[in-house]
């Protein structure tokens, strides 16, 4: 299903640029011979969000779809491999004194539903809702201790994510830079009770509530204060971007997320008005889970909250699109591939591989 979107998505962007093209080829995008050109690199790298702001009274829609895979583990900076896991990690919840249960693969899939409306110049105000689908595969090796593999399962979770407000204000503008506050909430609307079937390392198979990574939600209401700044010069763009999340109390199962810091920063360029290609780094930092869920306690790393949090690198390359005349007339295109090049985990996690982010945005 997440190849069929992408490629759904990748010939719509290919009719939009042929479109662009052939509307720029009769001069029907040329400023000087009919609607004033839209830039493709007006808008961020399509990871960024909450990038830009809007003309009094403006509305703006859009949806994102980010999808992320998982494979293997790291032990801080380093592989490990399932023996390994099962044969050195002890399992705070024993017994059995070991990890039994190990994570091979995990996919995310996230689709986010936005609006942004500007009551002023100055102010622009955006909402956007989640929905969240997330998938385990894991090994369950016999007994209480040894590398005897028993076999495999998978979990899986879906329904609605946190919802997000925020309000964009202008801190200064003028010919080439742009400067505003981002200042934003995140309502706790997602589930953090979800439970599955797993395979018990006993060979009987029961239901459990998920580890912290398998929920949909922080269960917290969390702040969300930011800082963009954009900037441009002919065909050139660039700018950056700091958002943090700052967890407020604990939730109904007596934890709190880690609060997380990141910061941004991308070039772009512009081949013409109807298409630009970014590159953007993201540093991100997370703390660890602060408590416990009593009812998250099985012999597998995703479990214990000190499995959580870490330090993060990841190299974005990005593709904008925009329609220049007739139907297709500012209609948005966005695409984004993210890998990882810095991965800095505390304790034993899953290894990220991918992220894509695909996006459309339509102002009026």
């Amino acid at each position: 299903m997440e190849n069929q979107n992408f490629i759904k998505l990748s010939l719509l962007a290919s009719t939009l640029t042929l479109t662009s093209s052939l509307s720029f080829a009769h001069g029907q995008g040329d400023p000087s011979s009919g609607p004033k050109a839209i830039m493709a690199d007006s808008r961020a790298p399509i990871g960024v969000m909450g990038d830009h702001l809007h003309k009094d009274g403006e509305f703006m829609v859009s949806y994102r779809y980010m999808g992320m895979d998982m494979g293997g583990n790291l032990d801080g900076n380093d592989s490990i491999s399932p023996d390994q896991i099962v044969s050195t990690l002890s399992n705070p919840f024993g017994p059995p004194n070991n990890v039994r249960v190990v994570p091979t693969k995990m996919t995310s899939k996230m689709h986010m539903l936005g609006l942004m409306y500007a009551p002023s110049d100055d102010l622009t105000l955006m909402a956007m809702l989640n929905y969240v689908e997330k998938e385990m595969d894991h090994i369950t090796y016999q007994g209480m201790m040894g590398t005897n593999r028993l076999g495999t399962f998978t979990t899986q979770s879906s329904g609605i994510g946190d919802t997000k407000l925020a309000g964009l204000y202008r801190l200064h503008k003028d010919g080439a830079h742009q400067l505003h506050a981002n200042i934003g909430i995140s309502i706790p609307t997602g589930d953090i009770d979800n439970s599955d079937t797993v395979l018990t390392p006993m060979n009987t198979r029961m239901e459990l509530r998920l580890p912290y990574g398998m929920q949909l939600g922080s269960g917290t209401y969390d702040l969300e204060p930011g800082l963009t700044y954009t900037g441009n010069n002919g065909a050139y763009g660039w700018g950056s971007q700091f958002m943090s999340t700052v967890h407020l109390g604990e939730n109904d199962e007596d934890y709190t997320l880690g609060d997380s810091y990141q910061l941004s920063a991308w070039a772009s360029y512009r081949f013409k008005p109807s298409v630009s290609g970014s590159f953007r780094l993201t540093a991100k930092t997370v703390s660890d889970i602060d408590g416990q869920d009593p009812e998250i306690a099985a012999p597998v790393q995703t479990a214990n909250p000190e499995n959580y949090g870490g330090d993060f690198v990841n190299l974005g390359i990005g593709l904008n699109l925009v329609g220049q005349s007739a139907a297709l007339r500012g209609h948005r295109l966005a695409f984004e591939l993210e890998s990882p090049i810095v991965q800095n985990v505390h304790g034993v996690q899953m290894d990220m591989n991918s992220m894509i982010i695909a996006g459309y945005q339509y102002a009026f």
